[in-house]
């Protein structure tokens, strides 16, 4: 497996293709291009001046799932690293180092050129968790604002300065859940995405259903992206297909070189032309890599 770190040191290639007009341009909806990067690994493994300085403007930390009491993990997915117990009984309890790690991707660096020429570097302006859907069916049948599982996800939310949950439901598919969980967490303050690959109906109802009201408060809709998987079960998806479906800008991702699947691997000037030619052709909200 390519290390993390090697990757990110070598992602000149990958990045500069966000630099070329078209995917450099802003959406339709004049909204920003969304480059955005699945983090597999160990975050305090990670190299935040990399992350921060690589043109990805979204990280998407991959690991944290609900247990059957509400409490929240972090599974680091990483050998010699542990899985952390982030949140519970309604009180972040993840230590310090890992907030100050994950707090740290948005936080842009001085540099100092000179005597007094200071140029703050960084890209990223929002950062997101990914968990899959284990026990919220169990868990929203009971769920109030005086809620442990509420409560755990603000008290995350402040101790991570956090944007969004993302869902990579699948599995379970259970619309009505799905779409109290996502509303709950719009009332928390968070945004919520999901990342699907297939069953194209039930993420339609998902949407639907999480937008049908103001949960997402003045900022808009509560479900405001969708990460399109386009690799291993996904390969054979058409992002406008999926648009025309869901109603919404998908942002297709890819999946990195890996020893894993191979064949499912992309190369920095491969990501390029397929990004570039979503963009020309289906008018796509953005790009983005599984980092595994």
């Amino acid at each position: 497996m390519i290390s993390s770190t090697l990757l990110l040191e070598g992602l000149l290639p990958f990045l500069l293709l966000f630099s070329t007009p078209i995917l450099a341009a802003r959406s339709d909806d004049d909204t920003p291009f969304i480059r955005s990067i699945f983090l597999f690994k160990d975050v305090l493994k990670s190299n935040t001046t990399a992350l921060q300085t690589s043109g990805f403007n979204t990280l998407i930390i991959f690991g944290v799932g609900v247990l059957a009491n509400g409490d929240i993990m972090y599974y680091s997915n990483t050998p010699g690293s542990s899985d952390t117990l982030i949140a519970s009984n309604g009180t972040y309890v993840g230590g310090d180092t890992l907030a100050a790690k994950v707090r740290s991707f948005k936080e842009a660096e001085e540099t100092t050129h000179g005597d007094d020429d200071v140029a703050a570097t960084g890209d990223v302006d929002r950062v997101e968790i990914s968990m899959n859907a284990q026990n919220i069916r169990e868990l929203m049948s009971t769920t109030t604002a005086e809620s442990i599982l509420y409560q755990n996800f603000v008290a995350l939310k402040e101790a991570w300065a956090l944007d969004a949950v993302n869902n990579d439901d699948e599995s379970i598919y259970d619309t009505a859940s799905t779409v109290a969980f996502a509303k709950m967490l719009g009332t928390a303050g968070y945004r919520y995405t999901i990342a699907p690959y297939t069953r194209t109906s039930f993420w339609a109802g998902v949407v639907s259903g999480a937008n049908s009201d103001d949960s997402g408060g003045e900022e808009g809709k509560v479900l405001d992206r969708v990460y399109l998987q386009l690799y291993d079960g996904g390969a054979g998806n058409r992002p406008g297909d999926w648009q025309t479906a869901l109603g919404m800008k998908v942002v297709p991702i890819l999946w990195v070189v890996n020893d894993s699947k191979p064949q499912f691997g992309q190369t920095p000037a491969q990501a390029g032309e397929r990004f570039a030619q979503w963009k020309e052709q289906d008018g796509v909200a953005g790009g983005g890599w599984v980092l595994e």
